[in-house]
């Protein structure tokens, strides 16, 4: 048995410009030995766009599930990354402007291995696009309870410290399309087109009102139309529909989310 990763570059032309869409596939090779000779019997492909974080392996590091469905190690401890000069409470601060282009930068510089100083999860589109909103200067709302808020601290021991809107796609979505004064902040746009750089689109595959992945817009092609990156599986400037997915189903639901210019 053997894993291996796809890396596909896909140039394209429209409207007189060439683009070019980096994606990462993971699949699955089991082998059989027949007399001197190996041979393929079955590729599994993986789909971990259509996976959520589990509840038990959020709050258990010892039951974190890969993508083939494997138990993983517990986590090695390291230090919390989130220090008081980076928390902001909900009163009396200043607002800060989202610098889109730099969270798209961010976006682009770390799309493919993941920022080292961040816990890398087998589902990790959400945690790389907060990654990205936080590089753009999002404020961390820490409440230091896992179900509110949204801020990132890593691991303290075994102990876990993010809260469910930074790495779970669905939390992200309800927490984006809450109310509130100050900090992160966006609305909800009724059509792709009407996003700007650095903003978020999110799927729900089934139409069932629970998302599953996260995008953070990072370049728009010749028709004005955004192009994505995220992680889980790894792209860079994918057209933003995921038509291309093997997640994609015809009942796929979006939510197009345009963050606050000052947060």
């Amino acid at each position: 048995m053997a894993d291996v990763a796809l890396h596909s570059a896909f140039y394209y032309e429209k409207g007189g410009i060439t683009h070019r869409e980096d994606k990462i596939e993971s699949e699955r090779l089991t082998f059989v030995r027949t007399g001197k000779n190996w041979e393929i019997v079955n590729i599994e492909r993986s789909v971990p766009e259509r996976n959520l974080l589990r509840r038990a392996a959020e709050t258990e590091p010892a039951l974190r599930m890969s993508k083939w469905g494997e138990v993983l190690p517990a986590p090695r401890p390291s230090q919390p990354l989130l220090s008081r000069k980076v928390q902001r409470s909900s009163g009396g601060a200043r607002e800060v402007r989202y610098r889109r282009e730099e969270a798209a930068a961010y976006a682009d510089r770390w799309w493919k291995d993941g920022n080292p100083e961040f816990e890398v999860f087998e589902v990790d589109c959400t945690n790389y696009v907060s990654q990205c909103l936080f590089a753009g200067g999002a404020p961390i709302n820490y409440t230091g309870k896992r179900e509110t808020g949204w801020w990132y601290k890593g691991y303290n021991g075994a102990q876990e410290w993010w809260s469910f809107s930074w790495a779970v796609s669905d939390s992200l979505e309800r927490y984006l399309s809450g109310h509130r004064s100050i900090g992160l902040r966006a609305e909800a746009m009724e059509r792709p087109d009407q996003l700007s750089l650095g903003d978020i689109i999110q799927y729900d595959w089934d139409g069932n009102g629970h998302y599953q992945h996260s995008t953070i817009v990072t370049a728009f092609d010749a028709e004005g139309m955004p192009l994505v990156n995220a992680r889980t599986v790894s792209s860079r400037h994918r057209y933003w529909d995921y038509r291309d997915s093997y997640a994609w189903t015809d009942r796929t639901a979006y939510r197009f989310f345009h963050i606050n210019d000052y947060l």
